[in-house]
């Protein structure tokens, strides 16, 4: 059975990579192997023309992978609780409560986003990956968009490559942070834990840049905004963590909880009930694939940030 096309733009950073590496970072679905087989079948295209394995790319370049699989997986439709915050012919604009899985994986077959989004509009599962263009964390709650139509899929996928996409997110960090900055450091896989992600100078490091900066500073706590130009696996909460400043609740890359000397019950009984990353993607803007506009939407803190952030604040009053 063959899958609508899965298109994707070879970022700039890629130029000079074989085209089965360049392959294998924007299609991490599928293995080396696989993708070298695809490009052998002309099942992976390169600005619509099949390409060798060994070619080299030069950035800029569309590749469209249609995948024929011979035992193809199934996910199953779900009836899940969606907020959608936005909806009309071409996108969903979804908001993500924290403790759901965005797309099956081992361990998570049902329950996730995606299963929700096939029982809510079943002509999603024409799309890759029903239409998700990007993810968030499980424990990361906030704003996600969702192609409903191909045209809107591929143009979604080039602005996110183009990095005009704008994501920007609230979190709650340990630490006083005295002034916002950039982050600037390439991402890899971590060494030794490979379900982690850490700052590397490896040469198959991805470029990773984020900014931020205070909203609140608290006596041992920070509120911050962040701004991301890139957007790879884990990159905040490992950003974050690298300048020495953990997202609160962070189980993965947070350390050892802090706790304000002096700080109330109910505060102290907060922050250690907080068990998942206060981390929120609190605003998303695009041009629309259709209407050609800049759109943009925002979403207000969850519950849990908003109690924490109150009890942060009686705390330094």
């Amino acid at each position: 059975m063959e899958n609508s096309p899965d298109i994707q733009i070879v970022a700039d950073e890629l130029a000079g990579m074989r085209l089965d590496q360049a392959a294998a970072r924007l299609f991490p679905d599928y293995s080396r192997a696989k993708l070298q087989q695809c490009i052998r079948d002309a099942q992976l295209l390169i600005d619509g023309r099949p390409g060798g394995v060994r070619d080299k790319v030069s950035g800029g370049e569309t590749l469209s992978l249609s995948v024929v699989e011979t035992a193809k997986v199934s996910f199953e439709p779900e009836k899940l609780p969606l907020e959608i915050v936005f909806e009309d012919a071409e996108v969903m604009i979804v908001n993500k409560p924290a403790d759901l899985v965005v797309h099956p994986a081992a361990g998570n077959y049902t329950g996730t986003l995606l299963n929700g989004l096939l029982a809510y509009c079943p002509a999603l599962e024409a799309l890759p990956r029903a239409g998700i263009v990007h993810r968030l964390d499980k424990d990361t709650s906030g704003l996600m968009v969702v192609a409903k139509t191909p045209a809107a899929h591929q143009s979604l996928v080039m602005q996110l490559q183009k990095r005009t996409v704008s994501r920007q997110y609230d979190a709650i960090v340990q630490g006083v942070v005295t002034a916002g900055g950039t982050i600037d450091a390439p991402l890899g896989r971590h060494p030794s834990q490979r379900t982690k992600r850490a700052v590397s100078g490896a040469s198959d490091a991805r470029a990773a840049v984020t900014h931020y900066r205070v909203q609140k500073r608290f006596r041992s706590h920070s509120h911050l905004r962040m701004q991301l130009e890139t957007g790879r696996t884990h990159q905040i909460r490992v950003h974050l963590a690298h300048i020495g400043y953990p997202i609160l609740g962070d189980m993965t890359y947070g350390g050892r909880m802090s706790y304000p000397r002096g700080a109330s019950p109910e505060l102290l009984e907060c922050i250690q009930q907080f068990r998942r990353q206060a981390l929120h993607a609190r605003i998303l803007g695009f041009i629309h694939p259709v209407e050609e506009e800049y759109m943009e939407w925002e979403s207000a803190l969850p519950a849990d940030m908003q109690q924490l952030l109150s009890l942060l604040e009686q705390d330094s009053g």
